[in-house]
């Protein structure tokens, strides 16, 4: 019998304050990315009440830091599970971006790395944002 279950991919984005997400897959794991080493917009009156999917704090990441080179480098270690959690037939792999709040950095980092994984692999993406507020 042919399976026909696919490969996910769980993005999420988290606050360090409350703790690193705990996999429910049964596997234990995945990616845990430390997004504090990027200059954080909530320091900032202007932006505190936005979150990362605001265009005010994505031109904020783009004008102030090296954002971008950071989730490359992201994205070259989670492909070298994709490529072969695929091609063993995995079913699970967690990703998650922490920031100290889980408003700014992480959901930013979580949102880019879901729309990379999408556009570049016919698998499965959910993403989560733990503790962002809506």
């Amino acid at each position: 019998m042919e399976h026909t279950k696919q490969l996910t991919a769980t993005v999420n984005s988290f606050s360090y304050r409350r703790g690193i997400p705990y996999d429910n897959s049964g596997h234990g794991g995945g990616y845990v990315f430390d997004c504090r080493g990027i200059l954080n917009p909530g320091k900032f009156e202007r932006y505190m009440m936005l979150n990362g999917k605001d265009p005010e704090v994505v031109e904020f990441f783009e004008k102030n830091t090296k954002i971008y080179d950071y989730l490359e480098h992201t994205f070259q270690l989670v492909k070298t599970n994709l490529d072969n959690y695929i091609e063993r037939s995995f079913f699970n792999l967690m990703i998650n971006f922490g920031c100290t709040g889980g408003q700014h950095r992480s959901v930013f980092c979580a949102e880019w790395m879901a729309n990379r994984i999408r556009n570049n692999y016919d698998i499965v993406v959910t993403i989560n944002h733990l503790d962002l507020k809506e």
